[in-house]
């Protein structure tokens, strides 16, 4: 078993409140949504942040996972905060997942809320990339586009082309079927971001059948912007799009959709 730094392990917190699953990104790992899933539970949310399976050890044990179990282990933290309004907030490739379970199980999932999600990825060689798989094993890795000095998500240094084309993969199946995510629904949207273009979350707005959506523009941070200049906005917008969704904590009887 590969070590898994503390602040890379997952992490939960029982709350009496509405249920809220945190996801992270590609190559990531909770690191980059600790301080956010802190806060929801220091409002008195019931909160999941899982690690996905191959994140937060080394990036030879990505290459040897799938889109598929990382859909299965977001499943089952959600699944822990049966019994109670669940909203899902997700970080690039977290948000494609929570994209992805809102389409499968649109009765359970009350809200979203996507920061910098990432649903396409246009480049020359994906046509290729079952071939290049297979004789170049690995791409520079992407992480840490952060304005705010010293922010470190613990990133992999290196990004697994078998994993990247099971992401890959994964943006094709919930790009087609946008349509089907009918809840209230909140893309946050950093305006630099090196990572993922911008252009990403105009996809989803536009394809969405969710009455209720909204787009905030973070104009300070990069990708990860859980940890750059705008965090505090973030947590700020977060709880209020979930009080004003799910319900907060105090409320007693959470609201509905």
């Amino acid at each position: 078993m590969a070590l898994v730094a503390p602040s890379a392990a997952a992490w939960s917190h029982p709350g009496d409140g509405p249920g809220v699953l945190v996801l992270h990104g590609f190559t990531g790992n909770p690191t980059s949504l600790r301080p956010l899933a802190a806060r929801l539970a220091a409002e008195g949310y019931s909160v999941e942040l899982p690690r996905l399976p191959g994140h937060g050890t080394n990036y030879r044990e990505l290459a040897t996972t799938t889109w598929s179990q990382w859909l299965a282990e977001v499943v089952a933290a959600f699944d822990r905060l049966e019994g109670r309004p669940r909203a899902i907030v997700g970080l690039s490739m977290g948000a494609t997942l929570a994209l992805r379970l809102a389409q499968l199980r649109p009765t359970d999932v009350a809200a979203l809320v996507l920061i910098n999600p990432s649903v396409t990825f246009e480049h020359p060689f994906k046509p290729a990339l079952g071939l290049l798989k297979r004789v170049i094993p690995w791409m520079p890795g992407v992480g840490n586009d952060i304005a705010k000095p010293g922010a470190d998500e613990l990133p992999y240094s290196r990004v697994p082309l078998t994993a990247a084309a099971s992401l890959f993969e994964l943006q094709d199946i919930v790009r087609a079927h946008l349509h089907a995510v009918d809840m209230p629904t909140l893309v946050l949207t950093s305006r630099n971001d090196h990572t993922v273009r911008p252009t990403d979350s105009a996809v989803i707005l536009d394809r969405i059948a969710s009455p209720r959506r909204e787009q905030v523009w973070l104009e300070r941070s990069f990708h990860v912007a859980t940890l750059d200049h705008d965090a505090d906005m973030i947590g700020d917008r977060t709880i209020e799009w979930l009080a004003a969704t799910v319900g907060s904590p105090d409320d007693g009887d959470a609201a509905g959709r």
